[in-house]
């Protein structure tokens, strides 16, 4: 591999608009057996954490910037973090084969990638492996036509992930998939359920082009690179510790669904629900919705209920009412 003779470690960046699939990915790579160290950062868009809890086995792999895009806010984290690693690895405490990089849903990778050239040492550490946009086949064409980061994360790929397949008709795909070639015509395209790829079409690839992206935006090297949110695109987190129903849960999330789907651009979070010891994981998308039982709660962990919504037209005060109506009612001491 081209990166071992380089001696540079070569850094991959996952992105996809909300829901895409992109956590599912990162636990394909984490859990595939290919022998390779590998640090991954993830960057969330909110105060409360739920993806590194969804990822599997990454307790020590796992570093984790919240509350702002890594794109903008939190820049400055991403560059003292990959500093970080370099001085632990320098300093013979770890190793790491690579970096892989998720960013939140809502995030432009341009400014990511430019990181790696901005700074003379992650210039001298590091190399940009590709850029690898995973996309949801069922819901992307609503986000192309109104949020700029889902036209700029497949403008910016280096290899397209036409992710749930399975969820549209071939005609809509091949409507689609004509799209995203007239946006991005040089990038490798595949198709896949759950993110159902074979890694090495993505990891280790060397596809990423300086040249390529300076054609897509020729202020790519420049420092003052700006991002700009959709300023409706709001994110609201919920935190408790008392357990909560779960008819009222499902009730809760029913109405949701039926009256706010359109406007919930992604909503996850892991529940704490009396009566039962194991974690209740769920996320959605607009109106697409899924619950499921997850490991148990351990002896020595605080259980407790954490959810995110990411939307439009969010109003915080009618979801915090509505979330701590779901709070069960305390059972009888005997």
């Amino acid at each position: 591999m081209a990166s071992i003779k380089s001696n540079k470690i070569p850094v991959t960046i996952l992105t996809g608009y909300l829901g895409a699939g992109k956590t599912t990915l990162l636990n394909r790579i984490l859990t595939e057996k290919h022998n390779q160290k590998t640090a991954v950062i993830v960057n969330e868009y909110g105060e409360v954490g739920i993806d590194n809890q969804l990822v599997v086995g990454a307790d020590e792999e796992i570093l984790e910037m919240n509350n702002g895009c890594i794109c903008c806010t939190v820049r400055g984290d991403l560059i003292r973090i990959l500093r970080t690693l370099v001085f632990s690895m320098e300093e013979g405490k770890v190793r790491f084969d690579r970096v892989l990089i998720e960013t939140t849903g809502l995030a432009d990778p341009a400014p990511v990638a430019q990181t790696f050239f901005m700074e003379e040492m992650l210039c001298e550490k590091f190399e940009v492996d590709s850029i690898v946009t995973v996309v949801d086949s069922k819901h992307v064409t609503k986000h192309l036509d109104s949020h700029d980061e889902a036209q700029e994360q497949i403008a910016f790929a280096d290899v397209i992930i036409l992710n749930k397949t399975d969820l549209v008709s071939d005609d809509d795909l091949s409507v689609l998939e004509r799209r995203i070639i007239k946006m991005n015509p040089a990038a490798k395209r595949m198709h896949a359920q759950n993110c159902n790829i074979n890694l090495r079409d993505i990891l280790g690839i060397h596809t990423f082009d300086v040249n390529r992206k300076l054609e897509i935006d020729p202020h790519f090297l420049d420092d003052h690179h700006h991002h700009h949110h959709d300023d409706h695109v709001s994110s609201i987190a919920f935190r408790e510790e008392k357990p909560l129903d779960m008819n009222k849960v499902e009730q809760w999330m029913s109405y949701l669904i039926q009256e706010k789907g359109e406007d919930l651009l992604r909503y996850k979070g892991i529940l704490h629900i009396q009566g039962i010891q194991e974690r209740l994981v769920f996320q959605g998308i607009h109106m697409l919705f899924s619950g499921r039982p997850d490991r148990k709660w351990k002896e020595n962990e605080t259980r407790l209920s954490e959810l995110v919504f990411i939307g439009k037209n969010l109003n915080k005060e009618e979801l915090e009412q509505q979330f701590n109506n779901c709070i069960a009612n305390p059972q009888p001491t005997l």
